[in-house]
């Protein structure tokens, strides 16, 4: 899933979340440059399994994980940690989520608001939780950076993302656009959430 489109500090310990039993998450933890493989795997297959039939195929069919791979060494080489940082889900396979928190990038933005720029999750481990126990480090991550809110950018007809991202609190708040930047139209919806009380606690 992607958030088309990070942070009061975790009561677990900042390397290592426990996940729920049932989900065969082993942790949810700060990702290191060295996820970046790992990462670019997991943001290929995701965008190829949740995007199909909402974008151009001949897009999916050329995403490279190499590329990302490239794009991620950078990312996690610059990380802004607490204010931005990518996160990341494993169970026993390795890596199989990520999620990647920072400032808003929205012109109409404040500095207090915050933004889930991307969270993905390989197709075989959506429906076991991990998807929901990244969500919820993401949005601990945000509130214990001082972000009073946050918001995400979703492709309007990825309907699966959407109920998700409205089961976990976010609310769409009106904003609209159109991406172009890949050689095609993405309409998305921007959603919004506060970093409420319940955020903080854990």
């Amino acid at each position: 899933m992607l958030a088309q489109g990070a942070r009061r500090r975790s009561d677990f310990p900042a390397d290592s979340t426990p996940a729920n039993r049932h989900s065969g998450i082993v942790r949810v933890r700060r990702a290191r440059p060295d996820d970046a493989v790992a990462i670019a795997h997991v943001h290929v297959r995701s965008w190829q399994s949740a995007y199909r039939g909402l974008v151009p195929q001949e897009y999916l069919d050329g995403l490279d994980p190499e590329r990302r791979r490239q794009m991620w060494e950078r990312v996690l080489a610059t990380d802004g940690w607490p204010r931005s940082g990518t996160l990341v889900a494993e169970n026993d396979d390795g890596v199989v989520a990520f999620a990647h928190v920072g400032p808003s990038r929205d012109d109409d933005a404040e500095g207090t608001v915050g933004e889930l720029s991307a969270i993905y999750a390989l197709s075989t481990v959506w429906g076991t939780g991990v998807g929901r126990a990244l969500m919820a480090e993401a949005l601990r991550t945000l509130a214990g950076a001082g972000y009073a809110e946050a918001t995400l950018w979703v492709l309007d007809t990825n309907e699966r993302a959407r109920r998700f991202y409205e089961a976990a609190g976010w609310r769409p708040d009106g904003a609209v656009k159109v991406d172009s930047t890949r050689g095609f139209p993405l309409a998305e919806v921007r959603y919004r959430r506060a970093m409420d009380a319940g955020v903080t606690a854990g």
